[in-house]
């Protein structure tokens, strides 16, 4: 499945949090992912000299469904962000795609672990809507959540109602009446993980969190070949 480049229609914008938006489009011709993958958008003239510059974002949305869907977080001074936040229903955009190998791989036996930080649940959100994960699914299903604060969680009923998945949501900085888990994801894996070498990680979000969970799974003699990784930033 090489990629390709799309002229894409934006069907709607739609703000999740104060901070992370969602934006739906269609395509111009046939266009086949697996969940977990990206896209490149193309933002004109962002970068030197006039430059187009490409800003990459995980598919949101299942491989079956239209329209697509991504899930994309403001970023201040950031030209891709800026851009697509100032898309409207109607106006296109292009992009390259498909890419990424960060897909869900049936594993005989196992157990799934994914573990994200803020906009990387999305890729995840595709993954367990897609065909393989419903036809070949895990032993069992855990999805582990870090954000800041209950304002910045997303996506909570679509991991919620599937009762084949545990969800839990790691506030680090939750308010008085939060009643969950209060840390961040690697607190968490510290001190509940179990196991460990009868689960495959999946890992997405920000360099140094997936840095810090390698380790905590390494040293619990998980295997790399166990641990699948997306970083969205260092």
């Amino acid at each position: 499945m090489s990629a390709q480049d799309y002229i894409c229609t934006v069907k709607s914008v739609r703000y999740l949090t104060p901070t992370v938006f969602e934006l739906s489009f269609e395509v111009t011709k046939p266009f086949d992912f697996k969940g977990g993958q990206f896209i490149s958008v193309v933002i004109p003239k962002a970068g030197p000299q006039g430059r187009d510059l490409r800003r990459a974002y995980s598919i949101a949305s299942h491989a079956e469904k239209r329209p697509i869907e991504l899930c994309v977080k403001r970023v201040e001074h950031g030209p891709g962000t800026a851009y697509m936040s100032e898309l409207h229903p109607g106006e296109n955009f292009s992009i390259y795609a498909p890419y990424g190998d960060f897909i869900y791989k049936p594993k005989h036996n196992k157990r799934v672990c994914f573990v994200a930080t803020g906009t990387g649940v999305a890729p995840f959100r595709s993954m367990v809507f897609s065909k393989s994960f419903i036809e070949q699914p895990p032993i069992s299903t855990f999805c582990l959540f870090g954000i800041r604060d209950e304002s910045e969680i997303i996506y909570k009923e679509d991991f919620q109602n599937k009762s084949d998945i545990k969800w839990i949501p790691a506030l680090s900085r939750p308010s008085s009446t939060w009643t969950g888990f209060k840390g961040r994801v690697t607190d968490y894996l510290r001190a509940f993980g179990s196991s460990w070498l009868e689960t495959e990680y999946y890992l997405c979000g920000n360099g140094a969190m997936i840095q810090e969970v390698k380790e905590i799974l390494k040293n619990n003699g998980v295997t790399k070949e166990s641990m699948h990784q997306e970083i969205y930033y260092k």
